[in-house]
């Protein structure tokens, strides 16, 4: 009966999976011709702009699952890490088969990981193994599961409250509010305010798109990340120093790995803190403002959505308000694919007819934006739903790799935003000034505009 049924459904999902496509194929070219009709910059600019928006992104994603689900170029469009192809991985089920086989997909941030630490790589980095296991071990002791109700989310709901009641009528998302909340949180919690908040932000965010995002291998950038990286090294160098000759009672993640290290606990010498730290710290800052200003943004292009987050915020619902955060997140992601590097020829989407063979070498993107979007797995995939079971999100990753603080997001994104959306008559600055700035991995800017108290 199982054949049978298969033998009906399967055709059914193919012409469905195509007639979606094709839908799909129409909406993306419907906004190729919107950018060549608009005004400002040239028509390249324009017209990438908005094929590599959120929207032309999910339409593209869909054309390709529809009818090119797994594609293997000779093309090496990663240029900072070593390989010699790349192949684009687009249906949720294969997606999620290349980030558990880590054996088969290695994650490739080593070799930059270790220029950041002049010398040893971190478990962002590593495959699995003794190390990995020990520094994530280790670091789940100091960065405990509970801090995140009782010292985080408290903490972090206060900065948040008290730097939107700073200001009067206007708000810039990332300057003002976005970026520091998770500076303090660094400073507070993870005891490494650094010399100053903007040293620390500025620091993260160049460690971060150079290790991530500077895909074309930018000579400025690693410059200009490795000047940050050496600064931040000597901070927490001293910071270790000063907290060993000077300890206090502070409940935070930099006492408690000096405790392991009394404890004569694996990886918890001095080095082992201060680079599991610059880890911890590069994927905290950048990353949860990037989140907090797409949700946002999203939010402001559906009416009916912000209006439901709005209300879940002024009634203090915060699981709800989750849900919306993460549904936004879903349409507008701040990592829509992760990349990964075959170790040996391997083979994908095996004994289907989107079957291909993976050339050892090849730079694997695992689009996890489309994934979201599976139509065959996805429940009404098109819709903006604020109650999707937990697990059809992407938005920290998924496996061995998801996201060491996922947990800390989770809270932290929507105590961000909780004040914000409880602003009467929220709206974008009109201009560019009210739009995301994109000129560079991580929003710099959007002002957002309210009736003031």
């Amino acid at each position: 009966m199982a054949i049978i049924a298969n033998l009906i459904t399967a055709p059914l999902q193919a012409i469905f999976s195509w007639a979606n496509g094709l839908w799909s194929l129409v909406r993306l070219i419907g906004i190729g011709l919107s950018a060549l009709a608009g005004s400002g910059g040239t028509v390249k600019t324009r017209l990438i702009a908005k094929v590599a928006g959120p929207d032309g992104q999910r339409y593209g994603f869909s054309v390709l699952r529809a009818f090119i689900p797994n594609i293997l170029i000779s093309r090496s469009l990663v240029k900072c890490y070593e390989n010699n192809g790349t192949a684009i991985v687009t249906r949720r089920e294969d997606v999620l088969d290349v980030l558990n086989r880590n054996d088969e997909f290695e994650v490739v941030y080593g070799p930059r990981m270790r220029n950041i630490t002049d010398g040893e790589n971190f478990f962002l980095g590593m495959q699995p193994g003794w190390p990995y296991t020990r520094d994530t071990s280790a670091m789940r002791l100091a960065a405990r599961a509970s801090d995140v109700a009782k010292i985080i989310l408290p903490r972090a709901t206060a900065k948040a409250e008290e730097l939107v009641a700073a200001q009067n009528g206007s708000i810039d998302l990332p300057k003002d509010l976005s970026l520091r909340v998770p500076a303090d949180m660094v400073g507070h919690y993870f005891g490494t305010p650094g010399p100053s908040e903007p040293e620390m932000i500025e620091w993260t965010t160049i460690m971060f798109w150079y290790l991530f995002a500077d895909l074309s291998a930018d000579p400025d950038i690693e410059k200009q990340a490795l000047t940050a990286a050496a600064a931040g090294r000597a901070y927490l160098d001293g910071v270790i120093s000063e907290h060993k000759a000077n300890p206090t009672d502070d409940e935070n993640v930099l006492n408690r790995c000096l405790a392991l290290q009394s404890a004569a606990t694996p990886g918890m010498d001095d080095l082992g803190i201060r680079n599991n730290l610059i880890g911890l710290l590069i994927g905290a800052i950048p990353t949860i403002s990037k989140a907090s200003v797409l949700a946002i943004d999203e939010l402001l292009r559906r009416p009916d959505a912000l209006a439901g987050a709005q209300k879940a915020a002024r009634e203090d619902d915060d699981a709800l308000l989750c849900q919306y955060i993460l549904e936004a997140l879903r349409f507008n992601p701040h990592q829509p694919l992760i990349y990964r590097r075959a170790t040996r020829d391997a083979v994908i989407a095996r004994s289907t007819l989107r079957q291909r063979k993976i050339p050892k070498g090849t730079m694997v993107f695992a689009a996890t934006f489309s994934a979201a979007f599976d139509t065959l797995e996805v429940p009404d995939a098109s819709s903006f739903l604020a109650d999707r079971p937990r697990e059809t999100y992407l938005t920290w990753g998924y496996g061995m790799h998801a996201c060491f603080g996922a947990a800390i997001n989770l809270a932290i994104i929507p105590a961000i935003l909780k004040p914000v959306l409880k602003l009467k008559n929220l709206q974008r600055a009109p201009g560019p000034e009210g739009q995301m700035d994109i000129s560079t991995p991580f929003p710099k800017q959007m002002v957002l505009h309210y009736d003031a108290p």
